[in-house]
């Protein structure tokens, strides 16, 4: 975004112009759950080797509430091949990461231009109905080189790619049943749910956070430096799918909980939950985080080191310099972080841009050394992580 833009909650639009609603409701609902008794049926992840169905349906619930505007359904051929090649929709609006409902050729097969499709999870409920308008065969290869930037089958993402079925499946969705998120419900707000929020608290400016791990000091800090230029901070979590070894997400609301009662001023901070997987798309999925905290109402979002990452794959601010060229693009303000570290010499939080001491003066733990810590139920040092946090990660990693 240039400089000179100014956006405020009243006036930032959801991407594209219109905050998409797929949800059926009342009489309209209760016929399209008759009708669909009589439709051919997919179930989201028969097909998969693994837990892939957590991508189709947690897809199929943002673009029904509106999160993934402007999109009205899983994308058409056009769309797909614009955002891998280009990171735009047909249209011409920015959109990095895919968002599309795979199906084996078998079931492809099966399946007419022009029908309506029943959308199942593995649990039997009818989540939502497909008006089927295309389908069409991919390159695997070149969707994980693109979006991903490796072919790599270690990447948790590119394998996802690999594992899916062959054909994708194009069209508007209908949203009957929502996922449920039992665990999560006094922090489950719609998109247009938050927005009403901002406007109930005369929040003009609204910072996003995205995370899908514990907030330690230095996500406190950068939370923190943002909130002194905007009215308030939208902590938002993904508590959809994630990697095996990170924290379950029961654990982490219990700890953003924690942080947030003890360490921000209740009236400029409030957690949501983003019922989205994670795809470890780093500098793309940065891009699509953006554009959701947008439609969610936030004017601003941090990018910070390593965003989306996951091993090596990406550089510390590749996301940020990714980003940057979008910016004019976007109807958001990004505001870009370095990595922030506990500098013993300075005695508080600091980046490379504020300390002028050397790194051994620096308290670094990498999330993979943290997460072997409480899982050992070792304390971390409190320049590192609030006492709060940690005895609630390290009581509930126990648990678990």
């Amino acid at each position: 975004m240039s400089e000179h833009k100014t956006f405020t909650n009243d006036t930032i639009r959801p991407h594209g112009g219109t905050l998409v609603n797929r949800i059926v409701e009342g009489t309209e609902r209760e016929q399209l759950i008759e009708n669909a008794k009589s439709l051919h049926s997919i179930i989201l992840n028969q097909w998969s080797l693994s837990d892939l169905n957590q991508w189709s349906l947690s897809d199929l619930e943002l673009i029904g509430i509106g999160g993934f505007s402007p999109l009205t359904g899983f994308m058409n051929q056009a769309d797909y091949e614009s955002v891998v090649e280009h990171v735009h929709l047909k249209n011409g609006h920015v959109w990095s990461v895919p968002i599309t409902l795979p199906v084996s050729q078998t079931e492809a097969n099966n399946l007419e231009i022009g029908e309506q499709v029943a959308l199942y999870g593995e649990d039997g409920t009818l989540y939502g109905v497909l008006d089927l308008e295309e389908k069409y065969t991919y390159d695997k290869e070149k969707e994980a080189q693109h979006v991903y930037g490796t072919t790599d089958n270690a990447h948790p993402g590119v394998k996802k790619v690999y594992e899916k079925g062959e054909y994708y499946l194009a069209g508007p969705i209908q949203l009957i049943n929502r996922p449920q998120h039992d665990a999560f419900v006094d922090y489950h707000l719609d998109p247009l749910e938050t927005r009403q929020l901002f406007n109930k608290l005369n929040w003009k400016t609204v910072v996003g956070f995205q995370t899908r791990n514990p907030v330690h000091r230095a996500h406190e800090y950068i939370q923190k430096s943002a909130l002194e230029i905007v009215d308030g901070l939208l902590l938002n979590p993904l508590v959809g799918e994630t990697k095996s070894d990170d924290i379950p997400a029961e654990v982490r609301m219990e700890s953003y909980q924690a942080i947030l009662k003890n360490y921000f001023p209740e009236n400029r901070a409030r957690l949501v939950i983003y019922p989205a997987a994670m795809r470890y798309a780093g500098p793309r999925e940065a891009i699509l985080h953006a554009l959701v905290r947008q439609n969610y109402g936030c004017t601003h979002f941090i990018v910070g080191r390593d965003h989306a990452g996951v091993g090596d794959y990406y550089g510390t601010y590749e996301a940020q310099e990714f980003i940057s060229q979008f910016e004019n693009e976007l109807d958001i303000q990004i505001l870009k972080f370095e990595h922030a570290f506990y500098c013993e010499a300075c005695g508080n939080m600091a980046t490379a841009k504020t300390c002028p001491h050397d790194a051994s003066n620096h308290l670094h733990l990498s999330g993979t050394k943290v997460r072997e810590k409480l899982r050992n139920g070792e304390s971390l040092p409190e320049k590192f992580s609030r006492p709060e946090v940690a005895n609630v990660l390290i009581k509930g990693l126990k648990e678990k």
